[in-house]
């Protein structure tokens, strides 16, 4: 019994920690910009309307995936599009991404 309560404990120790280590990766070919909901799948990166692909996903601070809708107008993205110049992945920045630099892409 004791065996059991100490796999346990160390499984709601170690979990936690796994949960955190999760790292996004936003490409370093990512474009950087600010992001306003039109309707629908339409957008606005920097004032230039764009259509969301059809399997696009957009990721949250929190790198969950949220509806564009959600979205505040004006909020600080990286994103990637796929190969009919739809947008295909988004990342919100958080306030450490935003302040880097951008990475120069391999």
């Amino acid at each position: 019994m004791r065996r059991k309560l100490l796999a346990l404990l160390i499984c709601a120790l170690v979990l936690p920690l796994a949960a955190m280590a999760q790292v996004r990766q936003i490409p370093d070919g990512a474009r950087r910009g600010n992001i306003v909901h039109v309707q629908g799948a339409m957008v606005e990166i920097d004032g230039r309307p764009m259509r969301l692909s059809a399997s696009a996903q957009i990721r949250s601070r929190d790198n969950l995936i949220v509806v564009p809708m959600s979205l505040p107008p004006g909020t600080p993205v990286k994103y990637t599009l796929d190969g009919m110049g739809q947008i295909h992945r988004v990342w919100v920045l958080t306030a450490e991404e935003a302040a880097a630099p951008d990475k120069k892409p391999k």
